[in-house]
């Protein structure tokens, strides 16, 4: 992925988080959406015991109908707050990618290569050569959806704790943005009054900033 790629996708996430407190601020949502029923929720979802796995299970069906796992890291912040939040996120993106890394080493590389389509030869290059640090830059700056990334690691024999190292490192930042992003968001539904709006927007920033400069140092370093 190229940095003004990278770049445009960040601006239109920012535009989406804008339109999305629009829309709560402007429109009926602002009724509805109250911090007490945001609160009733939460209550709700924590008293299910088994809430927690159903969240984590859903990482991987989402993964492969391509559903923005930013939401479900959401959904447990606000649910369950930051840390139990992050641990769920962090649990169900990586039962996830090794569903599909070990779909990937039972399908025969014809189908690979289909399923792949343009991402195969440069996914395939970089994985061959790389390991460990190609799955992590795959990770922080996908060149390839998420569950087709670990099947083509699967299916190219990447050892499978360069596989899970790689991909916890590289989605660290994102989910970190995410989960800061998910508690302040929670405490402006509750208390509008003591929502960061500006810890939220540092890290946005500071995760732009990361996936810039892995990508000159990937590129200096690693040719990827």
């Amino acid at each position: 992925m190229s940095v003004p790629r990278a770049w445009w996708k960040l601006a239109l996430a920012g535009l989406f988080i804008v339109a999305l407190a629009a829309a709560w601020r402007f429109t009926p949502l602002y009724d509805y959406l109250t911090g007490e029923r945001v609160r009733d929720w939460a209550r709700l979802v924590r008293e299910t015991p088994w809430a927690p796995v159903a969240l984590i299970l859903a990482y991987t069906p989402a993964a492969f109908l391509m559903f923005p796992r930013p939401l479900l890291t959401l959904v447990a912040v606000i649910a369950f707050g930051r840390w139990i939040g992050f641990a769920c996120a962090m649990a169900g993106i990586l039962l996830s990618a090794f569903a599909a890394f070990y779909a990937g080493r039972l399908l025969p590389p014809s189908t690979m290569r289909r399923y792949g389509g343009r991402y195969y030869e440069p996914a395939k290059r970089a994985l061959e050569r790389h390991g460990l640090v190609a799955v992590f830059v795959m990770r922080i700056l996908p060149t390839a959806p998420h569950a087709v990334a670990s099947a083509l690691a699967g299916a190219l024999r990447v050892k499978a704790w360069h596989f899970g190292v790689g991909t916890f490192l590289g989605m660290l930042p994102g989910v970190l943005a995410a989960t800061v992003f998910g508690g302040e968001l929670a405490g402006a539904l509750e208390e509008p009054s003591k929502a960061s709006y500006w810890l939220a927007g540092a890290a946005l920033v500071v995760l732009a900033a990361s996936m810039w400069w892995l990508r000159r140092w990937a590129k200096r370093h690693h040719g990827l």
